[in-house]
């Protein structure tokens, strides 16, 4: 792999028992805001990667602290969300082939059809977002589902990590103006228009080399690790581009980690969603000391029998992503108000998939939950309504 191409590599963890699990994920943020108080903004990335290698064992959501906190000081250093006007005829990229304005225009536009293909709902949100935005979603929406492809789609059999590091080097190339495609244009395009840093995309593709190597996860905290590396990084790469209300009085970094958030849910409720589909593939994503704590193993799951000790180990589990659903809530009020309904909609619906996990009594082995028609409709006036008023102010309409 070329010397250019960074990785994300955090070495192994020595001391388990000392990690801070979910239960300390808000102490975690507070206490690593409160050592950086003082630190110039752009500084403090810099300082909190200091503190990691001061101390080698820390916890996944600390390491993911340091990509949120890069991203928010780029935003907030470029400030540039409220000053692009997107004109395609502008800043041509450097291959000629796709400097043409038409070209460009025609590239977004695919990306429009493959995003309005593969997340019908999410493309309808889309919609309601200033034409600049939209595109650069639908261009960063085909980047990640094209990454994804790669480990589950249907060459996934012949994807070698030489592979993904070959799909690395032209990840730097559309950050360096240098498309291969229609679908790259549209990304580079959109990357030199939008704060957006390359590291959560980086990051994507290091969860993709986790998929080929791994299919056990010891605890929670290799398990959080992995969600934000093939989730929670869409939510970081979409933010800047989203853009952040103007009358917002929270910070940038808070509303990250509340973007994260949604990502970490949305993996986690797919992971409990997918659980029978993972077994026949000989894959577990679920934490081995917690299975083993409630008196499981991987032959109960590979037998798919939904026992008491199954539904109690559900339960936890589902507690601790809407947990994740709750602290993305906040984070989504603080959107721009045009990019809130496709960000809700995702909210309410992968909630909704929980939802339906408990109805079909924790059977995930050979039911798979999912969200019927009717309640997909009458999810997205809900979500709009949400995303225009709040939530509790719609609430209090609902119940006044």
């Amino acid at each position: 792999m070329s010397s250019l191409l960074l990785r994300v590599s955090f070495g192994p963890i020595e001391d388990t028992n000392s990690l801070l699990g979910f239960a300390c994920r808000s102490h975690i943020i507070e206490r690593t805001q409160r050592r950086l108080k003082g630190v110039t903004f752009a500084n403090k990335a810099v300082a909190l990667s200091s503190a990691v290698v001061a101390n080698p064992v820390i916890s996944s959501e600390e390491k993911v602290y340091e990509v949120v906190l890069k991203q928010a000081a780029l935003v907030k250093e470029r400030n540039r969300d409220a000053k692009i006007a997107l004109d395609l005829d502008s800043k041509p990229l450097e291959n000629a082939e796709f400097s043409n304005g038409n070209l460009l225009n025609l590239a977004y536009d695919r990306c429009g059809e493959v995003c309005a293909e593969y997340a019908k709902t999410f493309y309808l949100g889309t919609r309601l977002m200033t034409e600049e935005r939209r595109r650069a979603i639908w261009a960063i929406y085909v980047w990640c589902r094209r990454t994804d492809e790669l480990v589950d789609g249907p060459n996934a059999s012949y994807i070698t990590p030489s592979a993904l590091d070959r799909w690395e080097q032209r990840l730097n190339d559309v950050f360096q103006g240098r498309p291969f495609d229609m679908y790259d244009a549209a990304l580079s395009d959109t990357v030199t228009r939008y704060p957006v840093d390359i590291q959560p995309f980086k990051d994507m593709i290091e969860g993709m080399r986790m998929d080929l190597r791994k299919s056990r996860y010891n605890n929670f905290d290799e398990l959080y690790l992995y969600c934000y590396y093939v989730a929670g990084t869409v939510a970081l790469m979409s933010v800047p581009v989203m853009g952040i209300a103007p009358e917002s009085k929270v910070s940038t970094e808070s509303i990250y980690n509340a973007a994260l958030a949604l990502g970490i849910a949305n993996q986690l409720t797919n992971i409990l969603r997918d659980v029978g589909e993972d077994a026949r593939r000989g894959r577990v994503y679920l934490p081995q000391d917690e299975l083993a704590k409630a008196g499981l193993s991987d032959e109960d799951i590979f037998s798919g029998q939904v026992t008491d000790k199954w539904r109690s180990f559900m339960k936890g589990q589902i507690k601790r992503a809407r947990k994740f659903f709750d602290e993305a809530e906040e984070g989504v009020t603080q959107l721009d108000a045009a990019s809130r309904w496709p960000v809700w909609s995702s909210l309410l619906l992968y909630r909704q998939i929980l939802d339906a996990i408990e109805a079909n009594d924790y059977n995930n082995f050979t039911k798979r939950a999912y969200v019927g028609k009717t309640k997909k409709l009458l999810s997205l006036p809900a979500a709009y309504g949400i995303a225009l008023i709040g939530p509790q102010k719609l609430s209090k309409m609902v119940l006044g």
